[in-house]
């Protein structure tokens, strides 16, 4: 029997309040969900220290960015739009040390929600801020008093994401206000809404395996195509895994040799 990849996943963050001690958490979708598909979630909370991250990445064979509120678009150079509610500072801080470290081994990622955006910021793309003003033609990609809110998708076939979906009519659960600008070098464009809006990147670098979507495949309205995703990104996982461990004993074979 194949052997269940670990994959880490980041927590979200809520500071202490009047009545309530800080917590972190972290929705039942996304961790439901790698279950699913054949992997071991392990939860992790913010990091603040290096040496610590590293020891979570030394650890696990992939890694999943859940999604959450706005990336503080002031670390990347650019001013606070009024209708951005950043993440909590540590965890913003603690994602983009892992995202980083996670780029440099090539290790397996999926990020989803705002974890996409941290995918395409940290190698070099960037955001609009709001889509209200930045793309004023947009269907809308938010429904404050509907969390599940779907729109349509168009896929590119020959892509990851083309391969879940295949042909037909898609609808995915959506609830952003800002997305994907300009895509970071190495990465591909492998679905839209009809309007344009970037909805699902892919890497192009044979050496990596990285993929973000803006929707939500974890939401309570999602479909068993939706799932599929979570499906591919585990086996992903678990080939990558197998080929470390292929080339770690051919090299102790050369050793003893």
């Amino acid at each position: 029997m194949p052997r269940k990849p670990l994959i880490g996943i980041n927590a979200d963050f809520r500071a202490a309040a009047r009545t309530t001690p800080a917590f972190a958490y972290i929705g039942e979708g996304y961790y439901q969900n790698i279950i699913k598909a054949g992997g071991v979630p392990v939860i992790v909370p913010p990091q603040v220290d290096e040496e610590s991250a590293h020891r979570v990445l030394d650890a696990v064979d992939g890694f999943m960015f859940i999604g959450g509120a706005d990336l503080d678009p002031r670390n990347d150079g650019f001013m606070l739009h009024p209708s951005v509610r950043p993440l909590n500072p540590g965890r913003e801080a603690s994602d983009r040390m892992l995202m980083a470290e996670i780029a440099e081994r090539r290790m397996p990622v999926f990020g989803i929600g705002v974890g996409h955006q941290l995918l395409n910021v940290q190698q070099g793309g960037n955001l609009f801020l709001h889509l209200k003003e930045d793309l004023p033609s947009a269907v809308p990609h938010l429904d404050l008093q509907d969390t599940n809110h779907r729109h349509t998708l168009d896929v590119v076939g020959d892509s990851l994401i083309g391969r879940v979906y295949g042909d037909g009519e898609i609808r995915v659960t959506s609830r952003h206000h800002m997305a994907i600008d300009e895509v970071a070098p190495g990465f591909r464009v492998t679905a839209r809404c009809p309007d344009g809006v970037i909805e699902a990147i892919e890497s192009e670098m044979i050496d990596w395996f990285a993929i973000g979507t803006q929707f939500h495949p974890e939401s309570d309205a999602a479909s068993a195509l939706d799932i599929r995703i979570f499906e591919e990104f585990v086996d992903a996982v678990r080939d990558s895994s197998e080929r470390s461990s292929e080339t770690a004993d051919t090299d102790n074979f050369h050793l003893v040799a």
